[in-house]
């Protein structure tokens, strides 16, 4: 099953995008790696299956804008007596990191919470603990936005907004939490150049971003050793601003009550005239090359395969959509069916692509056995040509269609998911019946415009591939498929 986050996202997701065969959590690779073996099964193909397209017109959120410029979205749900917000804040994001602050933004996101000018890090949590509700504040690398969220029962909502709105305007950065902070980051900076997954994370990155602001996968300990107190304050000021923000408000509430609440919440909060934030596409990569990472003692190695893709306005995004779910969609993907359940080379194999306001890339990835190094990724590279040079068949079409309209009709329970897809829809520019149309849309793509979708994005040409593993079990496994870099678990050039 294809999933998208971001563009078509859960609430508490906005801001970033990615399409991917399995759930994610932190990172770019998605992997498989749980899928139960459907080995020897039979495909009865007995259930019932309707032809026709869903129909769906998704309800509809009161719209309005606040005095001081926040657009507001309140999707009324009172089936159960909570209430859940998320504030997305454009131009707070990790995309606008000083080059020399890598995870900037989502330090100071983090740090909101330690402390106020009226509250201390233990009041607001034992606060939170009281109300049996929740706060967080997040910014992830990359992404151009921060979000403020919190849920709490209707009956409390006055005092969460209230704890939410000191965090949002008032954090004081006490410096002894973050010393703590940094402390704990160091440790975490260290283990995580011991996950052969990170480690290919960060190389793909690198080959596919440069030096843009997609690329930065994690902070370095550098940057840690640089904040202070005085950056994360100034980043702060500076791009917390409601210009350009977008609030949704979903659960047992009304568009009057939350106007009235958010209005005199946020009375303080007053525009700063920043212009919209902007961002550009990173440049393309290079020529086709494998990078390989050497980890010594790895018994497997982690492959991942990329090339550039799309932005999320790009009109393939659709069949994009597509044509990467019948590659790498989960059980049912073609990557899966013969890297797992035919040669048994990987508990899992996948594919996605991201696609924000700048131009995203496309991967395939998995893990292997170093024994099956070269067999493996041989495999992966002629699914991938297969794709480019043969036409689907047309069950394998249909069903992939189904999914994924049935995937998208499935998120339409949550009133969380319904309110997230309207924000995505204001916050790209989208049509307001967008999510009307998808499934017409998508069972609209064509059998030849998957085809021309991987021709175009998976010219093998432009594909990178990066694997990390021990050089010693490997051996020279890697050099028919281009020519090879190699580079130690810190990310330096080694041998020729």
């Amino acid at each position: 099953m294809t999933r998208a986050i971001g563009p078509r996202a859960s609430f508490s997701g906005i801001g970033a995008a990615f399409v991917t065969a399995t759930a994610l959590g932190a990172g770019f690779v998605a992997q498989a790696a749980q899928d139960p073996s459907i080995r020897g099964a039979e495909l009865k193909r007995r259930a019932p299956v309707s032809d026709e397209v869903l129909r769906v017109k998704l309800p509809r959120p009161a719209e309005a804008e606040l005095s001081n410029g926040i657009h507001l979205m309140v999707l009324e749900d009172h089936r159960a007596p909570t209430v859940s917000f998320q504030l997305i804040i454009q131009g707070a994001g990790g995309y606008y990191d000083p080059p020399d602050l890598p995870g900037l933004a989502g330090f100071t996101a983090g740090q909101m919470r330690e402390g106020t000018t009226t509250r201390t890090s233990l009041e607001i949590a034992e606060q939170l603990d009281t109300l049996a509700a929740n706060v967080g504040v997040g910014a992830g690398l990359g992404s151009q936005v921060a979000t403020l969220s919190g849920t709490s029962l209707s009956e409390d909502f006055d005092q969460l907004l209230a704890l939410a709105v000191d965090i949002l305007l008032n954090p004081v950065f006490p410096d002894e939490e973050l010393q703590r902070f940094k402390t704990r980051q160091r440790a975490a900076l260290l283990q995580q150049r011991s996950n052969p997954g990170f480690l290919a994370s960060e190389m793909m990155s690198r080959v596919m971003y440069g030096a843009h602001p997609a690329s930065r996968v994690s902070t370095t300990l550098a940057a840690l050793d640089k904040l202070s107190r005085e950056d994360l304050a100034a980043f702060h000021q500076k791009t917390y601003v409601p210009d350009h923000a977008v609030l949704g408000v979903v659960g047992d509430i009304t568009m009057a009550e939350a106007r009235r609440q958010f209005e005199a919440a946020l009375a303080g909060w007053t525009p700063a005239g920043t212009p919209a934030p902007t961002v550009v596409d990173p440049p393309a990569p290079g020529p086709r090359k494998v990078y390989f990472v050497h980890r010594p003692d790895s018994v497997q190695t982690s492959l991942v395969v990329g090339a550039p893709a799309i932005a999320r306005l790009d009109p393939d995004y659709d069949a994009l959509s597509v044509m990467n779910h019948i590659l790498g969609g989960g059980p049912a993907g073609r990557l899966f069916l013969t890297l797992r359940e035919e040669k048994g080379y990987t508990y899992g194999a996948s594919s996605g692509f991201r696609a924000l306001r700048y131009r995203g890339g496309w991967q395939a990835s998995t893990d292997v056995r170093s024994e099956v190094t070269g067999p493996a990724l041989t495999d992966l590279m002629a699914e991938i040509r297969r794709m480019r040079d043969e036409r689907v068949p047309d069950q394998e079409f249909r069903d992939a269609q189904r999914a994924l309209v049935a995937s998208f009709a499935l998120a339409l329970e949550s009133p969380e998911g319904i309110l997230g897809d309207h924000l995505t829809r204001w916050l790209y520019d989208l049509p307001i019946d967008y999510w009307d149309e998808y499934p017409d849309r998508i069972m609209a793509v064509t059998q030849a415009q998957v085809q021309a979708m991987a021709r175009k994005y998976l010219d093998a040409d432009r594909l990178q591939i990066v694997a990390v593993g021990d050089g010693s079990r490997i051996g020279d496994v890697l050099d028919p498929f281009g020519t090879v870099e190699r580079y130690d678990a810190e990310g330096n050039r080694i041998g020729n």
